[in-house]
Parts: structure tokens; sequence; C-alpha cells
């Protein structure tokens, strides 16, 4: 057998110079593709860098991750194209091709709209960026979706009038999830919270760490996670102290009913002064409140100004502490539950 008729053998349907061609083409698209990605992108980058916009560099940062299997596929497919290379699988590598594309092209449109987002004014709130990407993630794929099974022959509208059909069917099984779904949508919008507030629902208080589309998980302040549906949440009264400005604090205390008047007449002033000494605190009032059943009891009420609790349990602690030194300074004695019995000698 001569070399002619070594390259004219075939080889599953191709001639063996079809084959070798291929190999040859495969072999020099993936080291132009493996050039375009190492050195090209790499020296684009370092161009959009020294420009004043950032959009260039995010259209590079895209292109640098698209993924390698992408690049693989599209020189193999390329290569059947050009060569001309005889297969049945052809419909199948279409559509493969087809499906590589789209993926990669959802991917990037994803990236851009955060980007254009986060350029925006609703972009400064993390809430509401993640419902707005939430909507366009999920209108954006189902776009992609419909544009495949399109390429590939389906029915369209034959699947969405199915789709209407079956969809009051599953709407009618998935009352609970669609209420959650709809439930995350108002959230994200209406904002009653938003992640890193602290809330209380009902008996149970934490962190919000994730709003999801049927559920939203807190941080206790145990440090457990609490998981509470979205429906839940939107019926249910919640109290959000991110929101507050400032926190208004009421305590008491008592001392013993053999305190001097002019000592009980001291007492609303030096507990005023102690605040007023506190960063962030402001008083607002300090009365002899009332007769109790074995004190002289005070009722004081002080801002402060500040939403973060530790700040607040900072604040009384040091006020207790200074109330504490200045009542020892001045003789005046605390309270604490006794009884005094009389006995009548007769």
């Amino acid at each position: 057998m001569n070399f002619n008729e070594i390259l004219a053998a075939e080889i599953l349907g191709n001639s063996t110079l079809t084959i070798m061609s291929a190999i040859v083409v495969f072999a020099a698209l993936v080291g132009f593709l493996k050039i375009f990605r190492t050195k090209f992108l790499t020296k684009l980058g370092k161009i959009t860098k020294r420009t004043e916009t950032d959009i260039d560099d995010r259209l590079v940062k895209m292109l640098e991750n698209i993924s390698s299997l992408f690049y693989w596929f599209l020189a193999f497919y390329l290569t059947i194209k050009i060569v001309g290379f005889d297969t049945k699988l052809g419909a199948i590598l279409d559509g493969i091709f087809l499906v590589l594309v789209v993926w990669e092209v959802l991917k990037m449109a994803q990236n851009l709209i955060d980007y254009a987002l986060k350029k925006t004014s609703a972009g400064k709130d993390e809430t509401v960026l993640h419902g707005l990407n939430l909507i366009i993630k999920i209108a954006l794929w189902s776009t992609g979706l419909l544009l495949i099974l399109s390429n590939l022959g389906f029915n369209i509208s034959a699947i969405a009038a199915s789709m209407g059909i079956g969809g009051i069917a599953i709407a009618l099984a998935a009352q609970n999830i669609l209420g959650d779904l709809f439930s995350s949508f108002t959230i994200y919008f209406d904002k009653p919270f938003r992640l890193g507030d602290f809330i209380v629902v009902g008996t149970d208080k934490g962190t919000v760490k994730k709003i999801g589309l049927k559920t939203t998980r807190i941080e206790t302040l145990q440090g457990e996670e609490l998981v509470i549906s979205n429906k839940e949440l939107t019926e249910a009264r919640v109290q959000n102290y991110k929101k507050m400005k400032r926190r208004r604090i009421s305590f008491k205390f008592g001392v013993i009913y053999a305190t001097p008047l002019t000592k009980l007449q001291k007492i609303p002033v030096i507990v005023t002064e102690i605040i007023e000494k506190q960063e962030l605190a402001t008083p607002q009032r300090a009365h002899f409140r009332e007769f109790g059943d074995f004190s002289l009891n005070f009722e004081i009420n002080y801002y402060v100004e500040s939403q973060d609790f530790d700040d607040y349990l900072n604040i009384q602690q040091n006020i207790n502490f200074e109330i504490k030194r200045a009542f020892e300074k001045e003789g005046i004695e605390m309270a604490f539950p006794t009884q005094t019995l009389f006995v009548n000698k007769d």
C-alpha cells in the first residue's frame, strides 16, 4: 500500500487525510485560543487598568472567566466545521455548542447587569440589589432556556400552552412555596428589614444573615441559625432594632426608709450628673417615684444615643458603678427586702 492509498483509506467514514487535517487544525486552534487567553487577555488587562473607567476591566475579567471547557469544545467544533469532518453527531454537537454559548453569554450578561445595578442608587442597598439580581437571574435563564429549546426544534408555543395548564395545577399544589416566593419579593422591595439588621419576631430575636426565596435565616444571640419562612415574616409583627436611632432606658432602685429627706432630695441630682458625664447618654428625668413595701423607690430615665446594644450595657454598667460610689460617699444605703416585726409584750 503506497502513501496515496494510506491517505485515501477511510476510518469511520473519513479519509486518513481528513483525519490528519482535523488533528492539525484542532492543534492550531487550541494553540491560538491558549495564546488568546494567556497572552492577549493578560496584555489587554494591563492596558485597561491604566484607563479611568472600570467597565473595560470588568469586560476583560468576564472574558478571562470563560471556562476552559468552552475553549476546548470551541476548538473541536470549529475543526469539525472547517475540515468538513463527516460525523453523524452533527446535530448533537450543534446542540452542545448552542448550550455552551448561551451559558457563557448569560453569565456575562448577568455580570454586566450586576455591575450596572451597583452603579445606580439601588446598588447601595444590599437587600434591594439582591432582590433585583434574583428577578433578573430568573428572567435571563428562563429566556436562555426558551432560546435553546427553540433552536433545538421544540415548539415553544405548545410548551408555553402546556406550562399554562400545568402551571395552574402546580400553583394549587405549591401554594405555600409560592406564598413564600412572593413574600420574599415583598421583603426585598418593602424593606421591613435588611441584611445585618437585628430583629425580633415573636419570642425569637437575632441578626438577619440571608434573605432567600423561601426562607430568611437569622443568627440568634446564642449563635445558632434560625430559619423562618418568608410568608410568616410578612404576616408577623417584626421589631427592627436597626431602625432605632437611640434607645430609651428606664431603671429603678430603692433606698432604706431611714434615709433623711435632705439626702433623698440629693439623689435625683446625683444620678442626673452621673448620666450627663457618660458619653452617648442623655438624661431625661429622675424622680422619687413611690413609697415601696420596704424601700423608697426612685425611677430614672435616659437615652442612649446609639442603636448598639453593647453601648447600652457599657453605659448602664458605668452608671451603676458611679451610683454605688456616690451613695457610699454620701452615706446613702440601698434597700433590700426586709420585714420589721413588732411584738406586743401583752
